[in-house]
């Protein structure tokens, strides 16, 4: 089935990074962001429902808001003011609507990685 998922890791602990605050949105045609779903990940790092699925994953380009700053300062990281990494956009896009699209995050308090994972 088609749809788009992302998951968080939280690489300065070694666990998923649960209770993140993320944003999903598409853009539109002059670049505006179109707000589609907001989340928190579970326990497990992951959302509990795929973000998108079946007629709504459309060819585009999306925006996935992480909000990396509050997760980890809800952490205890010792945090600069203002952190480093606050809010991490990632822009990708999806070119075969009938795929699976996964964008998962490792992030730490200096530094995160993604990648379209499976």
């Amino acid at each position: 089935m088609a749809r788009l998922s992302t998951h968080v890791l939280d690489l300065a602990s070694g666990r998923p990074a649960a209770g993140l605050g993320l944003e999903l949105f598409r853009l539109g045609p002059s670049g505006h962001r179109i707000a589609l779903k907001a989340a928190i990940t579970n326990p497990d790092g992951r959302t509990d429902e795929p973000l998108l699925t079946g007629d709504f994953l459309e060819t585009g380009v999306y925006e996935l808001v992480f909000q990396a700053g509050a997760y980890l300062r809800a952490q205890g990281y010792a945090l600069p003011d203002p952190p480093f990494l606050d809010e991490i956009p990632i822009r990708f896009a999806i070119a075969d609507p009938k795929g699976h699209y996964h964008v998962p995050l490792l992030l730490s308090p200096f530094g995160y990685s993604t990648y379209r994972g499976s």
